[in-house]
């Protein structure tokens, strides 16, 4: 088995940058969910209320400099806010947390870009938030729905889209790490494993919504696919499960390519 994508999601719910190789600090993949889109009130947004967020990609520079690309606008370099920089009190699930404002013009630009007023916000450098401790309470997230990581492997996908009539891509479920050369579903029973030389705990099933139906190029749902067909072998206490969350047990590099070995 081997690691055959990495992904990173700079804002939360926009789109996803495929990688060769990326670093892991303390939150998870450097710089994923480090951004976020929320309403007047604070309250975060994703595709599940947005679809058309799906057709807004990120670039990053070396350095995290961020820079939002849509179809119909030019692109649009958000600012970097200065460490003293004030914040506002944001919502994420359960969670309140600071965040730092970015600014009216990236705000009217995201606003046209995704058909509603909204606001984008940063994590401040030094802040964190705490995943469910019954299953890590050792663990930090940035703004990730509860998580560091989510994982799937292309023999659970090839499963799913053996029954499918039209096959969906991996980039439906917007997984960090991909393996290859596994059974379908065999994360399932994952509890640790190594990539490369880096250790990872696999805490918690991973429960889909309505964002698996969202194509993300026409940034639409398109129907009740992949949920529907899901519902019929992945059901369990009225939940649909595909993927699993992990936490790192340290920092490190994740290489595609790199070997993927059961510890336990």
């Amino acid at each position: 088995m081997h690691l055959s994508g990495i992904t990173i999601y700079p804002v939360k719910s926009l789109g996803g940058i495929d990688v060769d190789a990326w670093d892991l600090d303390d939150l998870g993949l450097a710089w994923d969910r480090r951004w976020m889109v929320v309403d007047e009130s604070g309250r975060f947004l994703t595709q599940r209320q947005v679809p058309a967020m799906a057709r807004v990609r990120p670039r990053l520079d070396p350095g995290g400099q961020l820079t939002l690309t849509h179809p119909r606008l030019p692109p649009f370099t958000v600012p970097v806010p200065a460490p003293e920089a004030a914040t506002r009190p944001v919502t994420v699930w359960g969670d309140t947390v600071p965040a730092v404002p970015l600014g009216a013009e990236v705000d009217a630009w995201l606003s046209e870009a995704v058909g509603r007023p909204c606001h984008l916000v940063r994590l401040p450098e030094g802040t964190a938030r705490a995943v469910d401790p019954d299953y890590a309470p050792d663990a930090r997230t940035a703004f990730t729905d509860g998580f560091p990581l989510l994982l799937i492997g292309e023999g659970s996908l090839a499963d799913l889209n053996a029954r499918l009539q039209q096959p969906v891509p991996m980039r439906r479920f917007r997984p960090n790490l991909v393996v290859a050369g596994a059974e379908p579903f065999a994360e399932d029973q994952w509890r640790r494993i190594r990539i490369g030389g880096i250790t990872l705990r696999v805490v918690k099933p991973c429960s889909r919504c309505i964002v698996t139906t969202v194509d993300p190029d026409r940034g639409e749902v398109v129907g009740q696919e992949p949920l529907r067909t899901l519902a019929t072998y992945r059901l369990r206490n009225n939940k649909i499960y595909f993927g699993q969350n992990l936490v790192h047990e340290g920092p490190g590099r994740l290489r595609v390519g790199d070997a993927v070995t059961i510890l336990e």
